[in-house]
């Protein structure tokens, strides 16, 4: 392992390494070819696979930067890895997950009975800016509200995977796993070589799959709404409007009428019977949330609600995703299921209860705390990381307006080996798998690994200068031991 000589695990759980100089298992024939490779031809494929990320296009818009908004993504090329067992059981936790939320949201929207039992305070769901008092008795398609979803999931220095937040409105980033994985098969092709990886490249098919049962015509029309080529993650609305075969469109392309949507084209007008939005709450229905939004299509939100239209997600849906909600999803989890979670919480205080929010003020400087509707790592403190005037800032938010923000101890985050310069270091990571829920729900193999690239981060947020990593969820060469959910939903890619 000569390449990894000097490469230090620094006290952190290591994806790659069980110690230093010892792969973990699923990781050795990888790292092998690595070391074949040698450190000049690691560099050079590098400069390689950014050029190719360059040529394709494949940006993210940085809001406010001042110098220039549009980026290349930020790639490492030693991919993360993972053993089938490991994502099994990943997998069934995710899955657990998303049914509960889904049982919830329909539940909060019609009887409540979770908050007539007295699991959730009614106060803390009825104050949050997700909540849309107008979904009230409305029943979308299958009872499902969020149709995709990307829960964050970290992992502690002993090695225990926890759900750090749950993103149910419009999570972003599955392009990025998808290009990263093409990425990686044309400038390494010899790292598929001898291992079997579950492959990520099915995901549109899955999309489109997942939004057609939401429609009960024979060949239901399906559109990408997008906010249009400003918004930060426009790169992925076309990409995914192209892989699916199917129409991207902005609000002005849509109207409203006898009850249906329809699209413009030169063949004259076409029904939309699905719409998988990229666009928020606010702005989606100028008639039913903001008047003065330019983005959205009139009478687009009643429409829905009298099932002329399948929402993906539904409006609503961001009530689930609320960082104060999120402190309930075990109770939500057991209410609903009567099971315990598989994936577990990280620990978290709730500032709108005193006693809780005394705790977190006297311990900032050994917390995160989170803004509980800010997204992107904006609105946030890592206590350890902070100097005294910025915890006594943030103390002051709090006190403030405590039912906005949440607090949980600052975690030892897993590390990956990342290529800086002329050496390996290792960085922070998380990772956001894809939840498709429809007539059934599919979990993508591994999803979006983030990296902090900024040395001793724990910001993996793209926006804060992160990157991402190709995700590897190697599979099991005994047939026996082979998961048919897991083979059977996510190919093999040729070696």
């Amino acid at each position: 392992m000569e390449t990894f000589k000097s490469y230090e695990l620094g006290g952190f759980h290591d994806e790659l390494f069980l110690s230093p100089g010892t792969p973990r298992p699923a990781a050795k024939s990888l790292l092998e070819k690595v070391v074949r490779l040698g450190f000049p031809e690691l560099q050079r494929r590098q400069q390689l696979a950014e050029m190719s990320l360059l040529k394709k296009g494949i940006t993210f818009n940085v809001y406010g930067h001042n110098e220039g908004e549009e980026k290349i993504f930020p790639f490492d090329i030693l991919p993360r890895v993972m053993e089938q067992a490991e994502w099994e059981r990943l997998e069934r936790g995710l899955k657990q997950r998303i049914h509960a939320l889904n049982l919830f949201l329909q539940d909060l929207y019609h009887d409540k009975k979770i908050l007539w039992d007295k699991v959730i305070p009614p106060d803390l769901v009825f104050s949050s800016k997700g909540f849309q008092e107008m979904c009230q008795g409305v029943s979308p398609p299958l009872g499902v509200w969020c149709h995709i979803a990307g829960s964050d999931l970290v992992r502690d220095q002993d090695g225990t995977v926890y759900v750090l937040e749950d993103n149910l409105r419009c999570p972003s980033g599955v392009s990025y796993a998808i290009e990263n994985r093409q990425v990686m098969k044309r400038t390494f092709p010899e790292f598929f070589e001898s291992v079997s990886v579950a492959t990520v490249d099915d995901y549109p098919r899955h999309l489109l799959s997942t939004l057609q049962s939401l429609s009960p015509a024979k060949r239901p029309g399906v559109v990408v709404l997008t906010p249009g080529a400003f918004n930060s993650a426009y790169y992925e609305h076309s990409f995914l409007a192209q892989q699916m075969g199917v129409e991207l469109v902005e609000g002005c392309d849509l109207y409203v009428e006898a009850g249906r949507v329809k699209l413009r084209t030169t063949q004259g007008p076409q029904p939309v019977d699905v719409i998988y939005r990229r666009v928020d709450d606010d702005f989606l229905d100028p008639q039913a949330f903001r008047p003065d939004s330019m983005l959205g299509v009139p009478g687009l939100f009643k429409c829905w609600a009298e099932g002329g239209v399948a929402l993906a997600n539904a409006p609503g849906t961001g009530v689930a995703d609320d960082k104060a909600v999120y402190a309930y999803v075990p109770q939500i989890i057991r209410y609903y299921l009567d099971e315990d979670p598989i994936l577990p919480n990280v620990p978290t205080y709730v500032c709108w209860e005193p006693a809780q929010m005394n705790h977190v003020l006297a311990n900032l400087d050994k917390m995160v705390v989170k803004a509980v509707n800010e997204s992107g790592g904006y609105g946030m403190l890592v206590g350890p990381h902070a100097d005294a005037k910025q915890r006594e800032a943030f103390a002051e938010r709090i006190k403030a307006a405590p039912r906005n923000y949440i607090a949980q101890p600052t975690l030892a985050l897993s590390r990956a080996p990342v290529l800086v310069g002329e050496k390996l270091e290792g960085r922070h990571v998380d990772l956001r798998p894809y939840i498709l829920s429809g007539r059934d729900t599919w979990v993508t193999p591994g999803g979006l690994t983030r990296v902090a690239l900024k040395k001793g981060s724990l910001v993996v947020n793209s926006s804060q200068g992160g990157g991402s990593k190709d995700t590897w969820v190697v599979l099991s060469q005994d047939p026996a031991k082979n998961n048919k959910a897991v083979s059977a939903a996510a190919t093999v890619e040729a070696k």
